[in-house]
């Protein structure tokens, strides 16, 4: 038997939000959307959900994500931060990453997939940073999320910092996942690099040959500050996207993160090829690296996406912070309008990550699908729903998640979760990560 939900509005295709629509679906699947009405007359067997003053949405997908970054939160650096690259050399490569190990990878990725589910995320894609935990670190963030029913994208960010023969290792562990796992419903690889200044040339294509001949597609992060950039003018004689397109890697299977520093000629080069790029508003403020130039990627055609970064998983927070950013730094209140925003957390992220089908309720695609009560102080209508939603509500809102087709929110509760049992693992961790440090 499936599924109806009818609701008071349905946020559909092109930004459509239909008043009085719902959604059918069937195990894994949606099948139809349309009016309440319509829906109740044609599946009168299926299951109903009475979603009366809620939104029906699609889920919303966070396309860059690094679970562990919980473990930093609030903690003390014991050297003077300065740059971005005395963020890297002096404090999260050594004092962060190098101490990444299984358990610390277990209880950080059930804490956010715990966070992102409660914030209406349901699929992630994450970048996992932990040098000395190969082989096995992504099978051990698998089990997690076969045992919640989360949607996501697993990756092992390999670069030749620590060694050429880790590098390869890192390598290696996104091949062989991503092959183990091509028909999982819910769990799929890609493989994965850091950047110009930490892979050189024969790294880069290596990578892009394992991706190739697995078809798992490829990320990296990509001039979150004008530290990659300046590096690579000085190593190689040109900006990173144009090394990139030299080395013959870039195509719509590419998704970039952060495109915070990026030259015009850069942008043509990234629609040219078709490749994505994952915004992260609010870590790039973190960071000190800047303002990704959005608006004219998205003039260009680019499929941009959203992603928390690991910083602050609450994906409304992310929403305003793409929605709010931009219209300071370019002194303009009508660049990143909140309807561009929503299509980036929704399809622009299902598109992104290119596995399944996701981030549109339609016919055909999966069935991941969010009820948003707003509990507003003023109206809701069809002009005003997108600037309501990401400017007002935020994850107590968000009242059932499927993922799958699986209810894994239901009545705002995580019935699957001990909310304080997770928080505990992960202080515990961090109590052993900030040991160290001190």
């Amino acid at each position: 038997m499936g599924t109806l939900l009818l609701g008071s509005y349905l946020l559909g295709e092109q930004g459509q939000a239909r008043k009085g629509w719902g959604v059918a679906f069937h195990e894994d699947t949606i099948e139809e959307t349309g009016p309440n009405g319509m829906l109740k007359e044609k599946y009168p067997r299926y299951e109903v959900l009475d979603c009366t003053g809620k939104i029906i949405s699609p889920g919303f997908v966070n396309a860059h994500m690094h679970c562990y970054g919980v473990l930093a939160h609030g903690i003390t650096v014991p050297a003077r931060i300065d740059s971005f690259e005395s963020f890297l050399d002096d404090f999260w490569w050594p004092l962060v990453e190098n101490r990444i190990d299984y358990k610390m990878i277990e209880v950080t990725t059930r804490n956010a997939v715990m966070e992102l589910l409660a914030s209406g995320v349901t699929s992630f894609c994450d970048v996992l940073e932990a040098p000395y935990a190969v082989p096995g670190a992504l099978e051990t963030q698998a089990r997690v999320l076969d045992e919640t029913g989360m949607r996501g994208v697993l990756s092992f960010e390999a670069c030749q910092r620590i060694s050429d023969e880790n590098g390869l290792q890192g390598l290696n562990e996104n091949r062989d996942f991503y092959l183990n796992y091509q028909r999982h419903p819910r769990i799929s690889g890609m493989m994965c690099i850091h950047t110009t200044f930490t892979c050189d040339k024969d790294f880069i294509r290596k990578a892009k040959a394992l991706a190739r001949e697995a078809g798992s597609g490829i990320q990296m992060h990509l001039s979150e500050s004008k530290y990659e950039p300046a590096q690579c003018l000085g190593n190689h004689g040109n900006l990173p996207v144009e090394l990139y397109d030299e080395l013959g890697i870039l195509g719509s299977d590419v998704l970039a993160s952060q495109g915070v520093k990026l030259e015009e000629r850069e942008i043509d080069i990234i629609a040219r090829r078709g490749m994505n790029i994952v915004h992260v508003p609010l870590s790039n403020c973190e960071v000190g690296g800047g303002v990704s130039p959005v608006p004219k990627l998205l003039d260009k055609k680019i499929t941009v996406a959203l992603g928390t970064d690991g910083y602050i998983n609450n994906f409304f927070e992310v929403m305003r912070g793409a929605f709010l950013i931009h219209k300071a730094f370019s002194e303009n209140p009508e660049v990143m309008p909140a309807e561009t925003v929503f299509t980036m957390a929704t399809e622009f992220g299902g598109r992104a990550l290119r596995k399944w089908k996701t981030g549109v309720l339609k016919a055909g695609y999966k069935a991941d699908i969010i009820t948003i009560e707003p509990a507003l102080p003023t109206p809701l209508n069809a002009d005003n729903i997108y600037d309501q939603l990401i400017l007002y509500c935020n994850p107590v809102n968000v009242k059932e998640v499927f993922v799958n087709g699986r209810l894994l929110k239901k009545g705002g509760r995580l019935p699957d979760f001990d909310e304080q049992a997770v928080r505990k693992d992960v202080q515990e961790q961090a109590l052993r990560l900030w040991e160290d440090i001190r």
